[in-house]
């Protein structure tokens, strides 16, 4: 297998300051400078070597040339067209070999669809996602790519805890819910903010998940539905909770019995399934 060299933290300022860039906090840009942190990455993903990656925010490469070794392709997805357009030669300088099993789309991963990304269908996601648009790029990327089987990914550790946060625990709510329906995810450790640059305020993590079935029911729009519904009122019983989203509080008993779910309990107890059949038996 074809190796790469990887971006320590000379590399990556000496990048940075060739394309007379800072990084900037709208565009969430915290670059990794660690080699063995996007190693512990790689590794942690369990990926094959028939795998294609999305890697969301590839930034200056540093993740990137770790990937590419591990896999049969990378769809780099990149916002800021300064870095999107110096990564193809990054990989050519540090991993001649294996340029070819990169491509890189310049768009925002927010509006990327599946017929932007050139080549085989992408298996697997792995990212340091920004930290202001972490969980909708997580969400729209697993709803635009059915190939999608597994992924890794680092996100502000409080977020990297909710995502992975299971029905009745106090950080459950909206996003663990909606990544629920996609995937089985679970916290994969944590990542010190002295492996970017610039060194982030916020504390990192790694989130793992592996996809599985959506439950069955309804349709993903109308069980985001109920859960948008059902948090946004997350105090109170799901009967008063759930009043506008059936019509009425009586409404919203008659369906929450329908769905075999006592109408007095709380949002943050229900699982995806459960929504699945709420959703299922929303008045008509």
């Amino acid at each position: 297998m074809s190796d790469a060299r990887l971006l320590g933290p000379a590399e990556v300022r000496g990048l940075a300051e060739d394309l007379g860039i800072r990084p900037t906090k709208k565009l969430g840009q915290n670059f990794v400078h660690d080699p063995n942190t996007v190693r512990r990455i790689v590794k942690s993903a369990e990926l094959t070597q028939d795998d294609v990656v999305v890697e969301v925010g590839p930034g200056l490469g540093s993740l990137t040339l770790a990937l590419l070794p591990a896999v049969a392709a990378v769809h780099a997805v990149e916002i800021d067209p300064v870095l999107a357009q110096r990564l193809p030669a990054t990989v050519a300088q540090f991993a001649p070999a294996l340029a070819d099993r990169l491509s890189v789309t310049p768009a925002d991963a927010l509006r990327v669809h599946a017929a932007d990304l050139p080549g085989p269908e992408p298996t697997a996601i792995v990212a340091n996602l920004p930290y202001n648009v972490g969980v909708p790029v997580l969400l729209h990327l697993l709803a635009e790519l059915p190939g999608i089987r597994r992924g890794l990914v680092m996100v502000q550790a409080e977020v990297a805890d909710r995502l992975a946060a299971a029905p009745g625990s106090k950080t459950y709510g909206v996003p663990s819910a909606k990544l629920a329906w996609f995937a089985e995810a679970r916290r994969a450790g944590p990542v010190p903010r002295t492996v970017f640059w610039p060194v982030p305020n916020v504390d990192s993590g790694l989130l793992s998940f592996t996809c599985r079935p959506a439950p069955s029911g309804a349709a993903r729009s109308e069980v985001f539905a109920v859960v948008d519904a059902a948090f946004a009122q997350r105090r109170k019983a799901l009967r008063s909770a759930l009043a506008g989203w059936a019509g009425s509080p009586a409404a919203a008993e008659v369906a929450l019995r329908a769905a075999g779910i006592d109408p007095l309990t709380r949002a943050e107890r229900l699982g995806i399934a459960d929504f699945a059949r709420l959703a299922a038996a929303r008045p008509a």
